[in-house]
């Protein structure tokens, strides 16, 4: 026996395991080591061959999510193989009866892996234990490539729902300073605020599937007007307005405006998993000319520039989240 290749193969199997069940069933855990940074790598990659083109990069997703699959069985495969081959007559030709060569295992595991084999190769020295960890072949492919199948699915479901929220965001504004003057009618924001008690409790939701699955940051849209990593800066910074910039006379219920800050708050807190850094700059701040265009009323430009100082580190973490997708600051001009 070479208890090199036992090791190595063991080694393997181990990482692939840990892997797949820190990605799919640790909740808090983010992605996996391997798969973490296989991520990062694709979409870095992506960025830089494509020079953030946005119909190249709708495509970074579903070639992250395939590579990840791919990599799981890739690692059970191989790991299994170099197992089998630790010992030489561990799986035998049963045409000729001599040891499988190297393409032998490894065809002989993929079988296995997926059925009960085709009887071209088979376990014979040790008897019983080879046996066994056939089985063990089998079950591991069964059961980690279904984990993963499922994985996927449930992927494609949050990414439908981040679409989802960022349609009903752009829908009311491309601008924060937009979707503040969609939501007056005059004398009040009367009728804004269910749709805003909605959207916050979406945007909980999306936060929490982005903690499950990170690889939803990298699920890029075409359109702006589909992307949450423009969506969610429109809806915060909007949120901001009416704490900071719509006396409270006129502005929201406070409660409706924290509920909302707070989902958002949530959102932000997912960056780390996807190792996002907050931007070294401030975006700039929303234009209060705006509002006061459409007869809003706003507190003066430097009590606005005060209460924007002191939300200087949230607003940067907004714009890790728009340049992290590959999107400008704000997206339209409107």
């Amino acid at each position: 026996m070479n208890p090199v290749y036992l090791v190595v193969g063991i080694g393997i199997l181990v990482a692939a395991i840990v892997d797949i069940i820190w990605t799919t069933l640790w909740v808090d855990g983010g992605s996996g080591p391997v798969s973490g940074r296989l991520t990062t790598a694709v979409w870095k990659g992506l960025r830089i061959a494509t020079g953030d083109r946005n119909r190249a990069l709708s495509i970074a997703g579903p070639l992250i999510l395939v590579l990840t699959l791919a990599t799981w069985i890739g690692l059970i495969w191989i790991g299994w193989t170099i197992v089998f081959s630790s010992e030489s007559l561990a799986v035998v030709n049963t045409r000729t009866g001599g040891p499988a060569d190297w393409w032998g295992r490894f065809y002989y595991v993929a079988y296995t892996m997926f059925t009960d084999g085709n009887g071209d190769y088979t376990p014979v020295y040790g008897g019983d234990i080879w046996e066994v960890a056939s089985a063990f072949t089998t079950a591991s492919g069964m059961a980690f490539v279904t984990l993963g199948v499922s994985y996927v699915l449930t992927v494609l479901g949050a990414v439908s729902d981040k679409r989802s929220f960022a349609s009903t965001v752009t829908g009311l504004g491309h601008r924060s300073e937009a979707l503040v003057r969609t939501g007056w009618t005059g004398e009040d924001f009367e009728g804004l605020e269910l749709t805003l008690e909605t959207l916050a409790s979406e945007l909980s939701t999306l936060a929490e599937q982005h903690k499950s699955y990170p690889i939803l940051h990298y699920y890029h849209s075409e359109q702006d007007d589909r992307a949450s990593a423009v969506a969610v800066p429109i809806f915060d910074e909007a949120l901001m307005l009416f704490r900071h910039a719509v006396p409270d006379e006129h502005s929201l219920d406070p409660a409706t405006i924290e509920n909302g800050r707070s989902s958002a708050q949530s959102y932000l807190e997912t960056l780390d998993t996807a190792f996002i850094e907050p931007a070294p700059s401030v975006p700039r701040a929303p234009d209060l000319e705006r509002l006061r265009d459409d007869g809003i009323p706003t507190v003066s430009d430097r009590e606005f520039a005060e209460a924007l100082a002191e939300v200087t580190d949230r607003r940067r973490r907004l714009l890790a989240v728009v340049e992290a997708d590959a999107w400008e600051w704000p997206p339209v001009e409107e």
